[in-house]
């Protein structure tokens, strides 16, 4: 059993949604905390918040991780502060919605630099220390949209596929090395992840973040390879596309996203957002 007490843990997206509840749980079984994101007044909120409820350190790195110097420039930050990180948590994460030949460009790439980019650097330059200490542990955050090709978030789900792959292809190389590395495919999550867009989940199928990152923790304590810390039903549902052709999930799949109107998604103008 994984004990987290005086750890130090990065979570990358921490500002809110996913990232804030997992370091919100991190901070509840006493590790320190090193808080990655864009949103410096975010962070630092979060961060004097935790200091007052917990007996744990958090320093705040701000950031932007569609940047493709920002994973060097995380790990600069965390050697100024003269820390190790004993837990890397991935969770920083965009996903582009709608039809991918009709939607902007920009923020497909934004979200391929977050969700692959970023990721695979700090994995790199973190988990190399690791492995040169003997000790310690990446969660990749990935989604269940991994385990199917997606029309309407065609890049969202293939972001997902990669670290889904690259995650458990790393796990086995590093094995035996004193470093765990685990996916975590957290389901619909009530994270405002359609946030400025006209899209939005139907809050009966979503799960809280606060238990999503409960149940991650969970499985990593425990020693697990793979997770999938949201509801039942979404682990089965990630069984079916496997025993399915390929063509024939993308078609379901569509057609599931068509219903939830996807096709015909657009921007919100941010006057109707206040």
């Amino acid at each position: 059993m994984h004990d987290y007490t005086n750890t130090t843990a990065l979570v990358t997206g921490a500002s809110k949604g996913l990232g804030e509840a997992y370091a919100r749980e991190l901070a509840s079984r006493g590790a320190h905390l090193i808080l990655v994101a864009r949103s410096a007044d975010a962070l630092h909120a979060l961060a004097e918040e935790i200091r007052s409820a917990r007996s744990v350190r958090v320093d705040v790195v701000a950031t932007d991780l569609s940047d493709r110097r920002s994973a060097q420039r995380v790990v600069d930050a965390v050697d100024e502060l003269g820390l190790d990180v004993d837990l890397l948590v991935n969770n920083a994460g965009l996903g582009a919605v709608g039809p991918f030949l009709h939607r902007p460009l920009e923020p497909t790439l934004q979200s391929v630099d977050v969700n692959i980019t970023a990721l695979v650097g700090l994995v790199y330059l973190l988990g190399a220390r690791m492995v040169e200490r003997g000790r310690g542990g990446i969660v990749n955050v990935s989604s269940t949209a991994a385990f199917q090709p997606m029309p309407y978030q065609a890049s969202y789900a293939a972001t997902k596929a990669f670290v889904l792959s690259f995650t458990e292809a790393l796990a086995e190389e590093v094995r035996g090395t004193g470093v765990r590395v685990m996916a975590a495919h957290p389901g619909a999550t009530d994270t405002g992840f359609f946030d400025r867009t006209t899209a939005s989940m139907n809050p009966k199928s979503t799960d809280a973040p606060a238990d999503v990152a409960a149940k991650t923790l969970d499985a990593f304590a425990r020693g697990r390879y793979l997770s999938f810390p949201g509801r039942a039903s979404q682990r089965a549902g990630v069984l079916v596309p496997r025993l399915l052709p390929r063509s024939t999930v993308a078609r379901l799949t569509g057609s599931l996203n068509r219903k939830l109107g996807l096709q015909d998604v657009s921007d919100l103008d941010p006057a109707r957002e206040k």
